[in-house]
């Protein structure tokens, strides 16, 4: 189902996705961390309750944000800052606010994303093609994942992976080393299913029933 969402003053198509929207499994897994605490009292975590395994192996590809909004608008500020990402957008930005990071020409395709993770307080999945500087077509992925404080978002984790069909690419430069613009392929917010149910478990409240055989009763029992 698609429809028409507000970010900030932007108005944007986004999906309504279920979580297996997500293609990185690296990004399904920091995804499936945040339904768990989320999937407790259907309420959006704090970011202090946010521990994935092997947080250290994708720490290159994570950017924190804090979140004001006091301001009719979000304002972002990068509190930290993945290696790859700053190579790919030609330098480091943290305590900088987000939309002068990127710069104006950016802003219209990034900044309308991070709004909506924060208006929703839903996570939220994207993916756009851009052109590293030999022209080679790489996917840009970005999932939002936003936290809270006393009912406010006051926090925002990016995971941000890169694609390339072809092979190899050059990150360096690569959201600035041209002037071909991003070109969206996807804007979802994940709000379906958000719940994490692990692989080969029986969820609770599920019904078994026993296959009758010889001489055995057959019983129905509902596991809690």
């Amino acid at each position: 189902m698609c429809g028409l969402l507000h970010a900030g003053n932007i108005v944007l198509d986004f999906s309504s996705a279920a979580p297996s929207v997500v293609k990185s499994i690296r990004q399904r897994d920091l995804l499936n961390t945040w339904l768990r605490l989320y999937a407790r009292e259907q309420m959006v975590p704090a970011i202090w309750e946010y521990q994935p395994a092997r947080l250290e192996d994708e720490l290159s590809d994570l950017i924190y944000y804090t979140v004001d909004s006091s301001a009719p608008t979000p304002r972002l500020t990068i509190q930290s800052e993945g290696t790859r990402i700053s190579r790919a957008y030609g330098h480091t930005g943290k305590g900088v606010l987000l939309d002068d990071y990127i710069g104006p020409r950016l802003v219209p395709f990034v900044m309308p994303i991070y709004y909506e993770c924060v208006a929703r307080g839903l996570p939220v999945y994207s993916v756009a093609d851009v052109d590293d500087i030999y022209g080679r077509v790489v996917a840009y992925e970005r999932l939002l994942l936003p936290f809270q404080t006393d009912g406010k978002i006051c926090h925002v984790i990016a995971s941000l992976k890169t694609f390339c069909e072809d092979g190899g690419f050059e990150i360096k430069n690569l959201m600035r080393g041209n002037d071909a613009l991003p070109r969206p392929k996807l804007r979802a917010v994940i709000d379906c299913d958000l719940f994490h149910r692990a692989p080969g478990r029986i969820a609770a409240a599920d019904v078994v029933e026993f296959v009758d055989q010889p001489g055995v009763t057959t019983e129905i029992i509902e596991l809690n």
